[in-house]
């Protein structure tokens, strides 16, 4: 439910943060104070079209922010973990806001993070729903048609079962057509591939085969110097000359040796001699063998130079890396393997499409049923509270039109709109024909009163709904209200005493001057400010104990 409003900068608004509580809250006060800020500023959150005329005069930007709990509403939850815009885990708070600029531009945030205006309205759909001459009341798409008539009398576990079907249906539509469109592509695909693979297959290009070859082409490019060196070190280490390292450490051992005190550092370091001379030994054994084994072959460069080529050749051509051409391989292998068992595959998703078909016809058939009986059954009780409401001559009429046979919907395979005549001998029209605001209201009023107990839009806002009735009809509508407030928020802008004596909370507009500018505030009223308030839109701003007594009346047959 709607938990604050935060609104700065806004028309006649300065700085105004609203509260509001479970049950049915009123609002009212005089004529031009400005009770449509709080219908206004709700839209701006709720993604409405914005321009800078709404700023207030002086200021840069608006800036309101509506506050939601949607502990509740598992699709609004569901919404935003799909979108990545969860709120606090701690808190279900849900925050969207709206900042517009004084040149007329505007960004909307969802939990601080920005969104374009459609996420805007499509969370808000879920969140909140306002009845009155705006573009975004719900009741005026067809969408919310289908979606109260279904809350009203479709089983939810077939719905869900059709639904779930139809995704999966559509899914592998789209699989087939997927490879249905490039099976036209495949014969000069596989060509193409298969001359691809060949050529690499034909070269047999081993694992690693590019880093082994390199390191061999750098120790043959520098051969010469690699033999001229070995030689070298040798010659210093072991060769028949008398300096020479092995000769010299011998020395070194030797004079150690001879010394007729040795203590123990001199012994350690003779013992480190010792075992330095047999590495050294070693290691000109090593380099014997090396030089006797190594010799520099031109012909073995000429070739690895040669197969480098080819590889560094081929590499470019598929606009790799060398190292990478094993990869390139196994990747057209298996697209290969793919296009030719493409054919299989589209039998199998050809044999799944037939019987998520008839899955689908058989939730689709169901649904229809149970939407055909409802469907009367609604429009009677709506037709109803239409009487009470003070509209003798409107009827409802809940029309179901098969869809295209072809296009099946997630929806089932029927639209669903709900027609309204408001007099007699009138055809029946969509609702959004109905000229009169006060009108719409009222029966959107009515049909929000049958389906509140099984629709789950957690807070509804009324405005106008009062328009153009009498003191009996106003006090039916608002004790309506108030019983559609047992399960629902409800906020109401209302003229009439009757209906705003039945909130369970009443916000009072007034408006005030402050350095030359006009500016509005809005205040919640004690029970006995309630009284007076009612007193007031009896009777004007003298009032009478008559008035007083009255009003008592009302708010006390709560």
């Amino acid at each position: 439910m709607l938990q604050q409003l935060s609104i700065q900068n806004y028309a006649t608004v300065d700085s105004l943060e609203i509260e509001f509580k479970s049950g049915m809250s009123v609002i009212t006060g005089e004529t031009g104070a400005g009770k449509s800020i709080i219908l206004g500023a709700l839209g701006l959150t709720l993604g409405d079209r914005a321009d800078k005329g709404i700023v207030r005069t002086g200021a840069h930007k608006a800036d309101i922010c509506a506050e939601f709990d949607t502990n509740n509403i598992k699709a609004a939850q569901q919404w935003l973990q799909e979108n990545d815009l969860e709120a606090d885990p701690d808190s279900n708070a849900c925050l969207l806001r709206r900042v517009v600029n004084s040149d007329g531009r505007s960004k909307g945030y969802i939990n601080s993070s920005p969104v374009t205006m459609a996420s805007l309205k499509a969370l808000g759909e879920m969140l909140l729903d306002i009845h009155s001459q705006h573009e975004h009341q719900s009741l005026l798409h067809r969408g919310t048609h289908q979606r109260l008539l279904d809350d009203f009398c479709v089983t939810a576990k077939v719905l869900e079962e059709m639904q779930s079907t139809w995704k999966q249906w559509h899914k592998n539509a789209l699989l087939m057509q997927q490879l249905s469109n490039r099976s036209q592509e495949d014969s000069a695909q596989t060509q193409l591939l298969a001359y691809q693979l060949n050529e690499l297959d034909e070269m047999g290009i081993g694992v690693d085969e590019v880093a082994k070859l390199e390191a061999e082409f750098k120790s043959l490019n520098h051969a010469d110097e690699t033999v001229a060196s070995v030689q070298t070190a040798l010659t210093l280490c072991s060769a028949e000359e008398e300096q020479n390292a092995k000769s010299l450490m011998h020395q070194a051992v030797t004079a150690l040796q001879d010394l007729p005190e040795k203590n123990k550092r001199i012994c350690n370091i003779i013992s480190l001699l010792e075992t330095a001379n047999i590495q050294l030994d070693e290691a000109v054994s090593d380099l014997r063998a090396f030089a006797d084994e190594f010799e520099a072959n031109p012909e073995r460069l000429e070739q690895v130079n040669a197969r480098l080529g080819q590889l560094h050749a081929i590499a470019r051509k598929h606009k790799v890396k060398p190292s990478e051409l094993n990869q390139v391989i196994e990747s057209l292998r298996q697209q290969l393997d793919l296009i030719q068992n493409s054919d299989a595959e589209l039998e199998r998703l050809e044999a799944n499409d037939a019987l998520l078909r008839d899955q689908y016809l058989k939730f689709a058939a169901e649904i229809s049923k149970q939407r055909k009986k409802g469907s009367s059954k609604l429009a009677k009780q709506v037709n109803e509270q239409l009487q009470q409401l003070g509209m003798p001559h409107a009827s409802l009429e809940v029309s179901l039109t098969l869809s295209d046979k072809e296009k099946p919907s997630l929806n089932g395979t029927e639209t669903v709109e709900f027609l309204v005549s408001t007099n007699p001998g009138q055809t029946a029209k969509p609702l959004i024909k109905i000229a009169s605001g006060g009108e719409l209201s009222r029966i959107s009023l009515a049909i929000q009163v049958i389906t509140a107990q099984t629709s789950d839009i957690p807070s509804l806002v009324f405005d106008e709904v009062d328009v153009g009735i009498g003191g009996g009809v106003a006090k039916v509508v608002g004790q309506l209200l108030r019983k559609l407030a047992e399960r629902t928020q409800i906020l109401c802008v209302t003229h009439q005493a009757p209906v705003a004596g039945q909130g369970h909370n009443h916000l009072f507009v007034s408006k005030y001057s402050d350095a030359g500018s006009t500016l509005t505030q809005i205040t919640e009223l004690s029970a006995t400010e309630k009284v007076r308030e009612v007193a007031r839109m009896l009777g004007g701003e003298e009032l009478s104990d008559e008035s007083l007594a009255h009003a008592e009346q009302m708010v006390a047959s709560n």
